[in-house]
């Protein structure tokens, strides 16, 4: 018997009858496919939320800031009854504070416009700062005090001095505690001069300018005796300004003596005994024994929440509220 190439071959292999041929690959990942797909569908879903909340923060924010730039400057009185006004003058006067004088005129005119206010109250707490602010306030206290024929009365808590006792000088009187801080009649540049440092530390100053005293007065060279003889000059002329804004505001109630107007300040007691001050009294006193109106009505501009959130967060709020409105529209 002969054998064939195909003899040694195992016979093929036959499926299982009765059992079914498996499941294509494919078939397989169907389920897993579909939960990959919902869980990306939820993904973003969640990611459209987020940036819906996200964009509507930034549109309220911008809400917010509007509203407080529309309430800026506006007063309402909130009383139509005969009431005290007053107006606080806090902090350092200088631009771009609560105490500048662009805030501060503004609520003067509405506390002299009003006429249930039966008269102005300053309330002051300042150590003073710029000599243009506070004269600002002292013309236009007198501007109003003439157009209006109301009094104004300055009441003392710590501090009335340098700028801020320019700015009370303009009062029909001036209260005080025995202890306040009043005075500092006067006029300062300050500054630094490194020139030895930097001869220690092997530093040049290398300063171009186009005008012999264009770099006058710079803290990294040595002093000119005719520029600072110039300045000097100046402060002085500014100087005999205040002096003669408080001899105009406290008329023969002032008791000059050489240490006047030398910059020095005294305590309330102090004050009076030298006609810087009237009275001893606070604010109450004053609208109630004074001006006796008992009600006081603060006419003083304040900052408000969204102020202060623009302030802490900065130009991002802008920034952000721009993005969201430009992002907002297309959303679905």
């Amino acid at each position: 018997m002969s054998s064939t190439p195909n003899d040694d071959l195992p016979p093929p292999m036959q499926e299982p009858v009765g059992v079914p041929p498996p499941p294509p690959a494919s078939a397989l990942n169907e389920p897993l496919l579909a939960q990959l797909a919902q869980d990306f569908l939820r993904e973003r879903r969640a990611e459209r939320r987020w940036k819906t909340v996200f964009r509507l923060f930034w549109l309220l924010l911008a809400g917010l800031l509007v509203y407080s730039l529309w309430l800026q400057g506006r007063h309402v009185t909130p009383s139509a009854t005969p009431h005290t006004a007053l107006v606080e003058v806090r902090g350092e006067i200088a631009a771009d504070t609560e105490a500048s004088a662009e805030m501060l005129l503004a609520a003067l005119k509405d506390a002299f416009k009003d006429e249930a206010a039966q008269a102005v109250v300053l309330r002051i707490n300042s150590p003073g700062g710029s000599p243009v602010q506070a004269g600002i306030v002292f013309d236009e206290i007198k501007r109003l005090k003439k157009q209006y024929d109301k009094p104004v009365y300055a009441v003392v808590e710590e501090m009335c001095a340098s700028g801020a006792y320019y700015i009370a000088a303009a009062a029909d009187e001036i209260y005080v505690d025995k202890a306040s801080v009043v005075g500092s009649i006067g006029v300062l540049m300050d500054g630094f001069g490194f020139t030895g440092l930097m001869d220690k530390l092997g530093v040049e100053r290398r300063l171009l300018t186009a005008g012999e005293n264009k770099g006058m007065l710079d803290p990294f060279g040595p002093v000119n005796p005719k520029q600072r003889a110039y300045a000097q000059a100046m402060l002085d002329q500014i100087h005999q300004q205040f002096i003669a804004v408080v001899r105009e505001g406290r008329g023969k109630r002032l008791k000059e003596t050489p240490e006047t107007f030398s910059g020095l300040f005294w305590n309330g007691e102090q004050a009076v005994q030298m006609g810087l001050a009237d009275r001893y009294g606070n604010l109450d006193f004053v609208a109630r024994e004074v001006v006796k109106a008992e009600e006081v009505i603060d006419y003083t501009p304040r900052e408000n929440v969204a102020e202060r959130l623009a302030k802490r967060f900065g130009a991002g709020v802008g920034a952000g509220a721009v993005k969201a409105m430009r992002e907002l529209a297309p959303i679905r």
